[in-house]
């Protein structure tokens, strides 16, 4: 197998070859073909305090799907070539792909049978990885913290590689969506999602009436001017982290008893929901594609914030 490692903070990524994983009890090997991008990734490369989550040398990844190749000893429900999405959650044994176990940049990968969800038949391997963190995060943010129902008008803050998805899945659960973004390709995005409006900046939203507006920006002031934003007794959730603080406003607060709640990831009912709304076509986010050698390039360049929609790495089959 070949995988892109992780060896130490502000190293590159390096392009190594091991032997093939072998299935250990309760396990699964999974010949990978669709990886996910991450900014998680890019801020383990940048950020030393990302090594205490981390067992370095690991192959990065945490968003992948593929095909069963081998099952190891206890695993029921499965077989080999089933194809299946991997949450990168909820593992018995407390590891986390990417992170304190070889993950999805890599060509062969493994996981626990509790974090296997099966990809529909329809449903392309691309959209598959992007849903098991992506859309997890996307649909657990506004979907469970959120606490969206039919009826409800609801703000998505960036629409990026998750608020597109966020945004879309609001509309789908029947709410009437307004998007804040300062670009305008991702007001005109919004738009075609089916949102019922699209404006420049989180405080433009105050007009709007959202009982839940979902910050995927995180960017200090987004946060900030949401909670100005948000009607009385509404909620804000934090997902976004492009900065690490936020100063609000405690009297906005108070009188209007608003609540400020962070999200973070989600659970393997969170990516089965996101896998039926693919089948069903209802969710079709905007994916961009490249090969498995391009993994550390598309990291920079994700960086770079030169990526619309999410990133994935295709491998060949």
């Amino acid at each position: 197998m070949r995988g892109w490692e992780f060896t130490h903070t502000n190293q590159p990524l390096k392009l190594v070859e091991k032997p093939d994983p072998v299935a250990k009890p309760g396990y699964v090997v999974i010949d990978v073909k669709a990886a996910g991008l991450c900014h998680s990734d890019v801020s383990a490369l940048e950020h030393e305090s990302w090594l205490s989550m981390m067992n370095p040398p690991v192959i990065l990844g945490h968003e992948y799907a593929g095909v069963i190749r081998e099952v190891g000893e206890g695993v029921t429900g499965y077989k080999v070539g089933d194809r299946v999405g991997v949450c990168p959650l909820g593992a018995n044994d407390g590891t986390s792909p990417g992170y304190t176990r070889d993950g999805g940049y890599a060509t062969v990968s493994t996981a626990p049978v509790e974090q296997l969800i099966p990809v529909p038949d329809n449903v392309d391997f691309a959209k598959a990885a992007a849903a098991t963190d992506a859309g997890m995060t996307s649909r657990h943010a506004v979907v469970v913290a959120g606490g969206i129902k039919p009826g409800m008008k609801v703000g998505i803050i960036g629409i990026g590689g998750l608020g597109q998805i966020g945004a879309r899945i609001a509309v789908i659960k029947g709410c009437e969506v307004y998007v804040s973004s300062r670009k305008q390709s991702a007001r005109d995005l919004a738009m075609s999602l089916g949102c019922a409006g699209a404006v420049e900046t989180p405080k433009d939203l105050a007009d709007k009436g959202c009982e839940v507006i979902v910050d995927f920006a995180g960017a200090g002031t987004t946060t900030a001017e949401a909670l100005e934003a948000v009607a009385p007794g509404g909620r804000v959730v934090v997902v976004g982290m492009s900065e690490d603080f936020a100063n609000i406003n405690t009297m906005t607060l108070i009188l209007k008893q608003a609540q400020v709640v962070g999200s973070c990831g989600g659970d393997a009912e969170d990516i089965r929901d996101c896998y039926e709304m693919m089948s069903s076509g209802e969710l079709d986010p905007v994916l961009n594609t490249i090969s498995f050698e391009e993994i550390a390039e598309g990291l920079d360049t994700l960086k770079a914030g030169k990526v619309n929609g999410r990133l994935v790495a295709l491998l060949d089959d």
